[in-house]
């Protein structure tokens, strides 16, 4: 008796064909690793945005984050942002979809953005610094180990 794959029950796609869907895919998330990267190396074309309320921002958010709950967005509050940044939104992880709510306002705005995976649990499970309070605070002065994927 011959045993069928479960893995190629839907046989994967040609080489390009997954070359240009993984492309497209990669373009609208990003990592804690890669964020994390950009903002030690002080990359000023992103803002990255928690889309939290106000108390979950104090408590504990990504260092440089503004406190942009999704919320409160509107057309009024997003015609302030930069059109020229990326803006990375993110909320407290995979069960919350604050980051994709705010996301697709800033996107509905005309504005670039990226929604960060995993969010902030993500972010303390890399072990990557946090800022609690109301200030955004900043980066750390601290090299980054490198990621293991």
């Amino acid at each position: 008796m011959m045993t069928l794959s479960a893995v190629l029950q839907f046989p994967p796609p040609d080489a390009a064909r997954s070359e240009a869907w993984l492309r497209e895919k990669l373009a609208y998330y990003s990592d804690a690793w890669d964020l994390a990267q950009d903002l030690a190396n002080g990359i000023t074309d992103i803002v990255v945005i928690d889309t939290r309320a106000a108390e979950q921002y104090q408590a504990a958010h990504i260092p440089g984050a503004i406190s942009f709950p999704h919320r409160t967005m509107s057309a009024e509050t997003l015609a302030a942002l930069d059109g020229s940044k990326v803006y990375v939104t993110y909320c407290d992880g995979i069960g919350c979809n604050g980051s994709t709510k705010g996301a697709w306002k800033l996107a509905s705005a005309g504005l670039r953005v990226k929604e960060l995976i995993g969010g902030l649990d993500f972010w303390l499970r890399d072990r990557h610094p946090v800022a609690q309070g109301e200030e955004a605070g900043s980066w750390p002065q601290q090299d980054l180990q490198a990621c293991g994927c």
